[in-house]
């Protein structure tokens, strides 16, 4: 059995601030004049013994709104209430799962529509389908053939954006600033159509950097970065399996499935949500080996009010066995036996992380964001925050607001932090308290 969940676990999964402020505003037991929670079968995996949690909350009209939550079994979480909102969770989700958490429901198997609901999902669950079989296509040859005119244009495309690159060093940077977003616009339309299309979106993203104080410095570093990406590109067949694999996703290339998969106890070190573009959102958890080592980035994506994906809780020990993709360290979770609440992970000093970032560098030189873990570290502010190990190495943080909070997180005392390394400083995601217990900075 799985620990309860955490406050932080629940708002996690809101889709959105708003979502979350509306929450808190209905989390309070006088606005549930029913709720509780189901247990589960002995045996299963679910967090605090809980199947499903359930309650009944008052709204505007005569009938309350019925909330429920399904925490285990095939895609769970998973959500249903009768209010009218088209946010997964709703508010009322997860004002009721708040509650849960904080102890505030007591153990009852619910009403007659909670019954329902968890029929349907089981016997969806149960129905028989007939599995997606990847298997060779139809015809080999015409696959194989559309493949290599695909890696033909995407040559081609980054033979066109060097010589760009040649000329961009040749006549100055000055121009850059001058002509704006329309100048990386096109060079990206041209990459769209020659199929590099993850190149096409760091191309446009130049155009944020010309905003910076420094960006001189910068656009020549990202000019330097583009130009060894084409370099490898056109090397790919002569580069080692991971870095070529790198290669070929930096670039917009699919890559195969995942070619291998292992099981470790993982150390979940911290949750960064990010924004994608087109109103899709992005979340990005840190895992760690406790056994092999291993790092692995669990991603998921959401359009609009669609919840993120939270497939492992920060703070927490997985027993799982997850699928490794040949690049970038993504993973997806295969199969799942347990997940605990631990203390805080393994860290070490600021040179030890800094030689982790070089040895992932080593491997995708175009990496932006790398997690690191320092142990007995402090935070200082000299001309702005900073992370200090007992050597008194340091490292920037990004974000200036972290700065308190970790202060009084820690008290002035030493800390372990989880962050992502960025080339800008350090991201915040996680720090364990006197007590062990982890805190969501980000």
């Amino acid at each position: 059995m799985s620990e309860r969940w955490t406050t932080d676990d629940v708002w996690a999964l809101a889709p959105d601030a708003s979502s979350r402020r509306a929450a808190t505003k209905i989390a309070r037991p006088t606005s549930w004049p029913r709720l509780g929670w189901r247990a589960a079968e002995p045996g299963t995996d679910a967090p605090g013994g809980a199947a499903a949690v359930w309650g009944e909350c008052k709204g505007s009209g005569a009938k309350p709104y019925q909330a429920a939550a399904h925490l285990v079994g095939p895609g769970a979480p998973a959500y249903r209430c009768s209010c009218p909102s088209r946010k997964f969770p709703c508010k009322h989700v997860l004002a009721l799962l708040s509650l849960w958490a904080e102890g505030e429901a007591a153990e009852d198997a619910g009403p007659d529509w909670l019954d329902e609901w968890l029929a349907k999902r089981t016997a969806k669950a149960a129905a028989p389908t007939t599995p997606k079989k990847a298997g060779p296509p139809a015809d080999p040859e015409a696959a194989a053939r559309r493949a290599r005119q695909r890696e033909e244009r995407v040559a081609e495309g980054l033979t066109e954006f060097q010589t760009w690159l040649t000329d961009q060093i040749g006549t100055g940077l000055v121009d850059s600033r001058r002509r704006g977003y329309q100048k990386w616009d096109t060079v990206a339309a041209r990459l769209v159509d020659a199929q590099a299309g993850r190149l096409a979106e760091r191309v446009r993203a130049l155009s944020g950097v010309i905003t910076a104080a420094d960006w001189p410095d910068r656009l020549l570093t990202e000019y330097a970065l583009l130009h060894l990406l084409c370099v490898g590109y056109r090397r790919r067949d002569e580069l080692p399996a991971g870095l070529g694999a790198a290669v070929r996703a930096r670039v917009g290339l699919p890559l195969p499935d995942p070619d291998e998969t292992v099981r470790d106890h993982w150390y979940v070190l911290g949750r960064h949500d990010f924004d994608a573009g087109q109103r899709v959102r992005g979340r990005r958890i840190w895992l760690r080996g406790r056994d092999t080592g291993r790092t692995a980035a669990l991603l998921s994506f959401a359009h609009g009010g669609r919840a993120l994906d939270t497939p492992a809780r920060v703070g927490t020990l997985l027993d799982a066995d997850l699928a490794l993709h040949p690049a970038e360290n993504r993973a997806v979770v295969a199969a799942r036996h347990a997940e605990q609440r631990v203390g805080a992970p393994p860290g070490g000093s600021v040179a030890d992380a800094l030689d982790d970032v070089s040895r992932a560098l080593a491997d995708d030189p175009w990496r932006d964001v790398w997690p690191v873990v320092l142990a007995d570290a402090v935070v200082a502010h000299d001309d702005g925050w900073w992370i200090v190990d007992p050597s008194g190495d340091a490292l920037p943080l990004l974000v200036d607001d972290a700065g308190w909070k970790l202060f009084s997180i820690s008290g002035g005392r030493g800390l372990t932090a989880a962050g992502e390394w960025t080339p800008d400083g350090l991201r915040p995601l996680t720090v364990w308290d006197a007590r062990g217990r982890a805190v969501p900075v980000a």
